[in-house]
């Protein structure tokens, strides 16, 4: 995906409510073997492009003074409550060096799956996103989980699906198997070790 930037000489808050006004989103690229850009980007395009997934997990064309460059998209500053955008972060990216991101998951089948066709349960999914580890070529835009055989009770982790080619997940904390997705009875059912549990309970 490519935006269009512009190099932004005047800082401050003053300045920055100024852009805002003239519909501009004050913004900065960092990283690499140059020394961090205060940019400019008009507030339609970059509003449009922050709101599809793709460019917030994708190697971007940053258009900088006529110049392209890769870029990865770090942050991100909303209006409390206005759609606004406030402040943009971006990263500059190095073919050659792995890069530390988080990548959306996309779960297949939850409503098709053995678990609630044939049992009735309820599938419940895990972590929206994912952190990954690899060089940009190989930055994937999603990451698949599949539930298409996923049965009643059934649970899928990180190690029962295979991540994309060159890709690493990098754990957060000690959670380095995350639980993905599992199914359960509705809400409000007895399971059989319940009701057993209770039949003893009242024969005592």
């Amino acid at each position: 995906m490519k935006f269009t930037a512009t190099s932004r000489s005047v800082q401050g808050s003053s300045a920055s409510r100024r852009l805002r006004r003239a519909g501009r989103v004050p913004a900065i690229v960092y990283g690499g073997t140059s020394a961090p850009a205060n940019i400019e980007l008009d507030h339609n395009q970059i509003y449009h492009a922050l709101n599809k997934e793709e460019f917030h997990a994708s190697i971007l064309d940053m258009v900088l003074d006529g110049q392209a460059e890769p870029v990865l998209v770090r942050a991100v500053q909303w209006h409390p409550y206005k759609p606004l955008v406030l402040h943009v972060d971006f990263q500059r990216v190095d073919a050659r060096q792995a890069i530390t991101t988080r990548v959306p998951v996309h779960y297949l089948h939850s409503d098709t799956c053995p678990a609630v066709k044939l049992s009735g349960q309820v599938v419940m999914h895990g972590p929206a996103e994912l952190n990954i580890t690899c060089l940009p070529a190989n930055l994937p835009q999603n990451i698949v989980v599949d539930l298409a055989g996923l049965l009643a009770n059934g649970r899928v982790y990180l190690e029962d699906i295979t991540l994309p080619r060159g890709v690493t997940y990098v754990p957060q904390g000690e959670e380095v198997n995350p639980l993905l997705a599992q199914a359960n009875p509705p809400r409000g059912t007895v399971t059989d070790d319940a009701a057993e549990e209770g039949e003893e309970n009242a024969a005592e």
